[in-house]
């Protein structure tokens, strides 16, 4: 069991979301949970609504929302409560004349190569945000002003290596898959013939390709391809022009987290052919739940999957569709899901908490 000495830790949990969780706000959120269960937290928020995404009876403390003028002088107004070490799961929380231990993350650095922002920022958030990305320069300077950064997988913090993004020692807090089985009520319906529904969660970005998946469906008569996201008229209409004739393509416009599982236990395989990504956490997901993964070949899918996925070269529809056949047989999706679960155990939220305090013990020696 983890030994510690005891220390004031502030937990920035201010990029939970109270409406629906994106990546970031689920690894705050459940993070936040596992290292409360190992060490004494308070929890930084901006809204009282948030606190019903902590643990429970847990310790808070309400200053300014992330995107406030008040950002970059945080450090001066947390110096006042005395922390012995401050973990953001960001790295914008302002340092400037902190007197206390600092952890900040950068989860990966698709933003560099791909430097849209969130749409539903404000028009000068994301105008500083291009201008931020459009050099390493910025990022240098952010991350080095902490003790420690952290990130979220082997393959990010390769890539920060490659280009000397920090002089600061860099740990990985793994992302972990949440549990959606617990929103069936049936286990998953492994395919008794052949899986036939194919599940992409996730963007509509350029880079995420999901054109590829669409021609795909050529090769693929009698499989159903599910869009889950949000998708705004103009790119359903892009995709509807391009999908084969007699394919048939579900276009959900949003799903529920229950919604999401059931999809997948539906005799299902989750697919993805994006050009780039920050982690892909369907594929954690999805393998978490005992279904297989079909993937482009990328880095950070074969970390993520490792051997519950088989892979294809993201522009190629036939080649795509040669796998979907191959892990929907019912010997290749067994085959998958017992590789998959295996794999995907290693990542867990538990030991990603540990990982933390670990780090953090070691700045309050």
């Amino acid at each position: 069991m983890l030994q510690y000495h005891h220390m004031k830790v502030l937990y920035d949990a201010r990029y939970i979301r109270t409406d629906f969780h994106d990546g970031i706000s689920r690894y705050s959120m459940e993070l936040g949970h596992a290292l409360a269960k190992l060490t004494d937290v308070t929890f930084l928020i901006f809204d009282d609504a948030q606190k019903a995404f902590l643990p429970k009876s847990a310790k808070t403390l309400t200053i300014h929302a992330p995107i406030s003028p008040k950002e970059p002088f945080s450090a001066l107004i947390l110096n006042k409560y005395h922390p012995d070490v401050v973990f953001s799961p960001m790295q914008t929380i302002g340092s400037f004349g902190r007197r206390y231990k600092l952890i900040l993350t950068l989860h990966d650095m698709i933003y560099y190569r791909h430097r849209m922002p969130p749409p539903r920022l404000a028009w000068h958030i994301r105008m500083g945000w291009r201008i931020f990305h459009a050099s390493y320069v910025p990022q240098r300077l952010t991350l080095n002003a902490a003790d420690i950064v952290a990130t979220v997988s082997e393959t990010s913090k390769r890539d920060f290596e490659k280009v000397h993004l920090t002089k600061r020692p860099v740990i990985v807090v793994p992302n972990a898959p949440q549990r959606l089985e617990r929103y069936l009520k049936k286990p998953v319906n492994a395919p008794k013939d052949t899986a036939t529904n194919l599940v992409y969660m996730g963007s509509f970005m350029p880079y995420k390709n999901v054109e590829t998946l669409i021609k795909g469906l050529e090769y693929l008569p009698g499989y159903t391809l599910h869009l889950l996201s949000r998708i705004t008229p103009e790119r359903k209409s892009e995709y509807k022009k391009m999908t084969p004739r007699g394919a048939k393509v579900v276009y959900h416009n949003g799903v529920s987290d229950e919604e999401y599982a059931k999809l997948l236990a539906n005799n299902a395989l989750l697919v993805t052919g994006s050009l780039d990504e920050g982690y892909g956490l369907p594929l954690a997901e999805s393998l978490e739940l005992g279904v297989p993964v079909v993937a482009s070949d990328l880095e950070i899918h074969r970390e993520v999957a490792g051997k519950g996925a088989v892979y294809f070269p993201a522009e190629d529809p036939a080649v795509f569709a040669e796998r979907v056949k191959q892990a929907s047989s019912p010997d290749g999706y067994k085959q998958l899901t017992k590789y998959g679960t295996a794999h995907i155990a290693q990542f867990n939220w538990k030991k990603s908490a540990e990982t933390l305090l670990k780090a953090m013990q070691s700045l309050t020696k």
